[in-house]
């Protein structure tokens, strides 16, 4: 075990696919990284159930299990986790400073893989159910509702998007929209409105989702938000789309991020701080696959073994 007062050749913040693979490569490297697992360890797979479409698992693999098995491997070649979350960082000092709480790690550079959460309605029982009927990612989950009728929440281009590609598997699809117009471009817009598969409900929130007791979803409540009347409405799943908050706040805006708070990468997987890199769904908000995420963290690790070596590491 480390003391603080060590300084690491790189610290990961964050494990989801991209942190634990770039702490292997890191690890198989001899660069002893030190990770921090974070306020959800292993990401947003932990919340999904069952991942058919990450390689090598022919039967498909449980989203939890999978992360297991890659914190496992880490760990097998020497990565140090640590189960924290890092509150905040110094990259203004060489070498940069990590801090959870008043507790200070010292590193030569760092790999952040902190990703995005998915934003949620904010109902109780939408939590206790996702990966249960509700789920924040159409790519990953679409295929489980073949013929049943889904509902979409949101308006953006992520909302159309979902709502057409789960047409291709679900028998209908209602989109579930708080005002009487979208945010979503014209041209996504246009290929929703055309789809016969998706009847838009505007005006209308989910106000409740049914069942937590049976532990899958068969319903919601919708709230009509210029009347005031709910009705309920039998329903197999619950798609939120109202996009996603890429957790950059600890970072207090030392490196260059845009204007939704994705980090800008400038050279490979290097940030705006040389020395920082960053993988992963907190620079990726358009495949925001486990796959992509993973071949990141591969590319940030590598980078990182480059810069120390020409450092004269």
């Amino acid at each position: 075990m480390s003391t603080m007062n060590d300084v690491r050749d790189v610290i990961i913040i964050g494990t989801g696919p991209s942190g634990y693979t770039a702490a292997i490569y890191s690890a198989r490297a001899n660069l002893k990284p030190l990770v921090f697992a974070g306020p959800e360890p292993g990401g947003q797979l932990t919340l999904t159930t069952l991942v058919e479409n990450y390689p090598g698992f022919p039967e498909g693999v449980m989203g939890p299990e999978l992360m297991d098995n890659m914190r496992q491997q880490c760990e097998h070649f020497g990565a140090e986790l640590i189960h924290d979350a890092v509150t905040r960082v110094d990259f203004n000092k060489r070498p940069f400073e990590i801090f959870v709480g008043a507790q200070k790690y010292l590193s030569q550079t760092v790999i952040i893989s902190s990703g995005a959460s998915a934003k949620l309605l904010g109902i109780e029982s939408e939590r206790k159910l996702i990966g249960r009927g509700v789920s924040t990612c159409a790519t990953c989950d679409g295929a489980f509702f073949r013929n049943q009728e889904v509902i979409v929440a949101g308006g953006g281009d992520t909302a159309m998007e979902d709502s057409n590609f789960i047409t291709k598997f679900a028998s209908q699809v209602y989109l579930v929209h708080r005002r009487d117009k979208l945010r979503a471009s014209k041209i996504m817009q246009e290929r929703a409105f055309k789809n016969p598969k998706i009847k838009f409900m505007w005006d209308t929130t989910i106000t409740d989702i049914h069942d937590v007791h049976q532990n899958t979803v068969t319903g919601v409540t919708l709230q009509n938000l210029k009347t005031g009347a709910t009705t309920e409405m039998p329903i197999s799943g619950v798609f939120v789309a109202i996009g996603h908050q890429p957790n950059t706040e600890f970072l207090g805006g030392q490196i260059e991020i845009d204007e939704v708070g994705y980090i800008k990468l400038k050279h490979h997987t290097m940030t705006s701080v040389k020395g920082v890199f960053a993988a992963g769904d907190v620079v990726d908000h358009y495949y925001r696959q486990a796959v992509t995420a993973a071949g990141m963290g591969c590319q940030a690790a590598m980078d990182v073994e480059k810069y120390l070596e020409a450092r004269g590491h």
